[in-house]
Order: C-alpha cells, then structure tokens, then sequence
C-alpha cells in the first residue's frame, strides 16, 4: 500500500482529487492534504509518504519550490497541474510525469503503476536535478534526458547534432561524443526540439540547425552537410520550407 499526501491550494479540487484517487487506486492511501508550499512541507515532514501528488503553482510558492526545501526527496512525486504552462516542457525533457487538472482516472492509474515500479533514488534524483536545471536555464541550455537499453544520460542539447530513426528506434549524434539508441520514435523528439532550432529535413532525420555546414543541389536529390562532415538528406516536399529557414538563420 503506497501512503499518499496530496498537495493543492484549492480545497474543492483537492478533494476531488483526492476523492478520484481513492476511487481509482485501491493500492495508494491518502494519508495527508496541504493547501500550500509550506502546509505540504510540514505534513510530508510530519507524516513521511511514499508518494506525493503535488500541484505545480500555489499562492506561496511552486512544487518546485516544495521539493527544493525537502531535498533530499525521499518519495515518489506525481506532478499535477492546470495548464499546459512552462512547466510541460521541462516535464517532457525531463522524462518525468504529470498530470493535467481536471484528473482523468486512467492517466491517474498508469501514473500511480510507474511510480511503483519507478526505478532507483538515484535515477530519479537524476531526472529531478535535469527538471530544475531546465527550469532555471536560459532556452538554449535545456538538457534532455534520454533512456538507452542499460542506462539513463542527462545530455545537453545544444551538444546534439542530429536524430536518425529506424522504425521504433532513434540514434542520436554529438559533436564530441558517443552516439546513444534510444526505443523512442522520432516524432516525440522532433516535438520536443523543434522549438529549440531543430528541423526534420526527412522522415528519418531531424537536424540541430546550429551544426548546419552548407547545402548541397544535385540531380540526385538535396543534402545538407553538417559541420562534422555528416550527410543529411533533405526531402523535396521538406525542401520549400528548409529554403525559408535558411533565409532566417
């Protein structure tokens, strides 16, 4: 049995979550409720959960702030938020789950099941540290966690030069270091980096513009010459809009 503590400054939706949850989860007992940064402090001092679901913005603070004045975290932590705010993206680069208000009792399960079978302190203390840098580092300096077959990286991104895909797999490419294949599509990669000047120049391949050498027109088809010498190809219906971004860089 998991003892929970659930932290949300708005009492009717603290109980509702907390009501969804016992509904839910017949494996976790809601043990403690705090309405702010420092009621949660001291009722996770007070009453040592296993896990916490902790709301990300409160009159008096953050979640952030919450765990920052626990460390080192001794529980599980199920974020919970109202808006697809700043804080997503962190989460995503940080591999680390929410949930959006209003709770959905499915997503709540799969979040409760993860939490248990989470892996060791130490990976999650990981995982914690990449979500605070990222929240405090300037756009350029986000760091991404990426889980290979055997271990877990925190590597900066503006250190990637390009994603490859194959099928359910993606390689990704440093500039002066080892390549890592994580089972994760492209896609969800492509989501996250895009804003932080990647571009898909092909189905299989999405580049870090940052590294980008020169172009290459041939009969053949495009290329895109990276500054560590790799080949790129760029697709032709890719090609009108990697024209335009050229222009803008």
């Amino acid at each position: 049995m998991l003892r929970a503590v659930v932290v949300d400054d708005i009492e009717n939706i603290r109980k509702k979550n907390i009501a969804i949850i016992k509904a839910s989860c017949p494996n976790v007992s809601v043990i403690g409720q705090a309405d702010s940064v420092e009621s949660g402090i001291e009722a996770i001092k007070q009453l040592s959960p296993d896990i916490v679901f902790l709301d990300v913005e409160m009159p008096d603070g953050t979640g952030f702030d919450l765990l920052q004045k626990l460390k080192p975290i001794n529980f599980k932590v199920i974020f919970i938020t109202g808006y697809e705010d700043f804080a997503i993206r962190a989460f995503r680069f940080s591999a680390i789950d929410y949930l959006l208000k209003p709770l959905d009792a499915s997503d709540l399960v799969d979040a409760v099941k993860k939490a248990e079978e989470a892996l060791s302190k130490e990976v999650f203390d990981m995982k914690l540290s990449n979500l605070f840098s990222n929240l405090e580092r300037p756009k350029n300096l986000q760091k991404l966690i990426l889980k290979t077959a055997d271990k877990i990286y925190s590597v900066n991104i503006q250190d990637i030069v390009n994603c490859e895909s194959d099928k359910n797999y993606t390689t990704f490419n440093f500039i002066n270091a080892p390549k890592l294949i994580v089972s994760t599509n492209l896609k969800e990669y492509e989501t996250m980096l895009s804003p932080y000047n990647f571009f898909r120049s092909h189905q299989s391949h999405l580049i870090n513009m940052a590294y980008f050498d020169h172009f290459i027109k041939t009969d053949g088809g495009n290329t895109i010459m990276m500054k560590n010498k790799t080949a790129i190809p760029l697709s032709v219906r890719k090609k009108e809009e990697f024209l335009v971004l050229l222009e803008n860089l």
